[in-house]
């Protein structure tokens, strides 16, 4: 934390975590094998339902987002088989990089960074290779700031043989998305974006599909066994000890959403993501995704000015933002607006960029992106 200066983390995860839950995972500590404990993960349970939109059981690990992608690629496959992997980014990368590491055979559906995939290419893959057994996808690509359109997606999935696996680590909680009635398979989340409450939990389902296609799987698994957590949610616990702090802290973190409504949760973030993007483009700035996200904004950086030095003048002024990944490095900053966000989030994240823009020599009017974002909450 910068000394002096009010901090704000500002970055795609973590992301900044209300008092309220704070104040719930610094609860005293219970024993987990308790029927205490047991009832607060029977109401967590409940309300990750809520959450994903689905009637499914929510398995949930002690892990990162990461551990939950790799428990879904483990659960499903055996070394050999073939999946298809959506690379659009950084993170679609991450699937592949899972299953290079299982042994696990891929096709790459190469998406360039900050484009969509559409669902005719999806079709297309699975009718020239239809011993595809996985089409693996990003709900929101966070490196490029960029929603893929898992909807479409889903359907042209359910017609075939093939699981559809999302990763939705940054866009559950964000992005409007509903498990049962999209007819996704298997969904992976982590804990540390919209959800408000800091890293250390993996969220996943599985629909029956999905685990009819597990019960062929021979890839190894004793931590990750989403049989091994299945067996024990009936007693309402976790296979192994769980995050026992951190389920404090989702369990207010899903109240205070619940309490929300979950279609307003997505209202709103849409709305912070409009307004950011305008405040950007009022200053002339190009976003960089032709379909952009409802929980990060990924900017341009002008030639006047690199995207490091722009990233340093928010830190400066004790804001944390993120920079571009890969060949984006320096070319992009991406600002985020996800979870426990509202409006003035955006209008500071937009006055210290006109403040940073002003130090340099990029020309742009002054006062014209905090009135643009002003605009579309007026709106």
């Amino acid at each position: 934390m910068l000394v002096g200066k009010k901090y704000y983390l500002m970055s795609p995860g973590p992301t900044s975590v209300p008092p309220e839950v704070s104040l719930a995972e610094a609860q005293p500590i219970i024993h987990h094998r308790t029927p205490a404990y047991e009832e607060i993960f029977s109401e967590v349970n409940e309300n990750l339902r809520y959450l994903f939109q689905t009637s499914r059981d929510v398995y949930t690990l002690a892990s990162s987002g990461t551990g939950a992608m790799e428990a879904a690629v483990v659960n499903l496959l055996s070394a050999g088989d073939l999946a298809l992997v959506v690379n659009a980014g950084k993170f679609g990368e991450r699937w592949g990089k899972i299953c290079k590491a299982y042994g696990v055979n891929t096709i790459l559906l190469d998406v360039e960074w900050g484009d969509v995939p559409s669902p005719e290419m999806i079709a297309e893959k699975l009718k020239e290779s239809p011993e595809i057994k996985v089409v693996f996808a990003t709900l929101c690509e966070t490196s490029t700031a960029t929603l893929l359109p898992i909807k479409e997606i889903a359907e042209v999935v359910a017609k075939t043989d093939a699981c559809l696996v999302v990763d939705a680590v940054s866009g559950m909680g964000v992005e409007e998305f509903k498990t049962d009635e999209w007819q996704v398979d298997v969904v992976a989340v982590g804990s540390q974006k919209g959800l408000m409450i800091p890293p250390g939990l993996g969220l996943i389902t599985m629909s029956e599909k999905a685990w009819g296609l597990a019960a062929k799987s021979t890839l190894p698994k004793f931590y990750f066994s989403l049989a091994a957590a299945k067996k024990n949610l009936v007693d309402r616990q976790t296979a192994y000890t769980p995050a026992v702090s951190l389920i404090y802290a989702l369990r207010q973190a899903l109240e205070m959403m619940k309490k929300e409504g979950i279609e307003n949760v997505w209202k709103r973030h849409q709305l912070l993501a409009q307004a950011c993007q305008a405040g950007v483009k009022a200053l002339g700035l190009e976003i960089l995704s032709k379909s952009p996200a409802n929980g990060v904004t990924a900017v341009v950086a002008p030639s006047e000015i690199d995207g490091k030095t722009i990233i340093k003048g928010y830190k400066e002024q004790g804001i944390i933002v993120a920079g571009g990944q890969d060949h984006l490095k320096n070319k992009i900053f991406r600002v985020a607006h996800m979870g426990y966000a509202g409006t003035f989030d955006v209008l500071t994240a937009i006055a210290a960029l006109e403040m940073i823009l002003a130090k340099s020599t990029y020309s742009f009017e002054k006062g014209a992106g905090i009135k643009a974002a002003e605009g579309v909450f007026l709106g």
